[in-house]
């Protein structure tokens, strides 16, 4: 809660190693971000299989569109601070491709309820969303490939697409899973952003569980929905990414 300063935590791969990285986006509802159940727990899960893994801890509360149970209504801050941090996150994992021993083109976003929202941000606006600070700023912003949790902020209160979030052909290859019974975040945002996607060209595969509900993370494995971890895997050998 309450983080002002933006961290990435870097956690190794297990051999064999497959020169693939992801950076975990956490959910919080843009108030808070759980970097556990979100975070380090879905991190285990990558390392084991031979993936680089990184824990974004991005800036929140404020860090883009809230619900305020205070005032009882969404907030839109100015500045998207966690739109920013996914940013430079990125950047600065590819800088950093080398001394990770990855691959620069194998480094994609994998996100959850907020973060999942990030990963649709991230893989569709391309341009910087801030003034370059230094080299780094100058490499790409953009993923290889999406997997987007569970999304949310996508499907408005009113049924309609979010205004502020464009859909590109340019936008990498995209997974997406959700479960029916999600009463946090509605089936909607899943259904909505597949559709928008598969329009614009993108090449999309989407998942929908009858039961789950929101923020099911790993710790569901004897159901159904917990054999998404399986179909991630299975998706990303297809793309090429494993």
């Amino acid at each position: 809660m309450n983080v002002a300063v933006p961290t990435m935590t870097i956690i190794p791969a297990k051999e064999p190693k497959t020169k693939t990285a992801i950076i975990v986006l956490p959910g919080g509802g843009f108030q808070k971000v759980f970097v556990g159940l979100e975070g380090t727990e879905i991190c285990d899960w990558l390392v084991a299989r031979g993936v680089t893994c990184i824990v974004s801890k991005y800036r929140a509360p404020g860090g883009n569109d809230f619900w305020d149970p205070v005032t009882e209504r969404q907030i839109t801050p100015k500045i998207p601070r966690a739109l920013q941090d996914a940013q430079r996150t990125i950047r600065l994992v590819r800088a950093k491709s080398a001394e990770l021993r990855i691959d620069p083109n194998r480094i994609g976003v994998l996100g959850m309820s907020a973060g999942g929202y990030l990963v649709a941000q991230t893989s569709n606006i391309l341009a910087p969303t801030y003034r370059p600070v230094d080299a780094i700023d100058k490499i790409s912003s953009r993923p290889d490939f999406g997997i987007a949790l569970y999304p949310g902020h996508i499907c408005r209160d009113d049924g309609s697409f979010d205004p502020k979030l464009p859909i590109t052909k340019a936008a990498p290859p995209q997974f997406i899973a959700q479960a029916w019974n999600d009463e946090t975040d509605p089936v909607c945002n899943s259904l909505m952003y597949a559709s928008a996607l598969d329009k614009a060209g993108v090449s999309t595969e989407l998942h929908l569980f009858a039961h789950g509900g929101h923020a099911f993370a790993l710790r569901h494995p004897t159901e159904p929905v917990g054999k998404w971890p399986e179909l991630v895997e299975l998706w990303l050998k297809q793309i090429k990414m494993l």
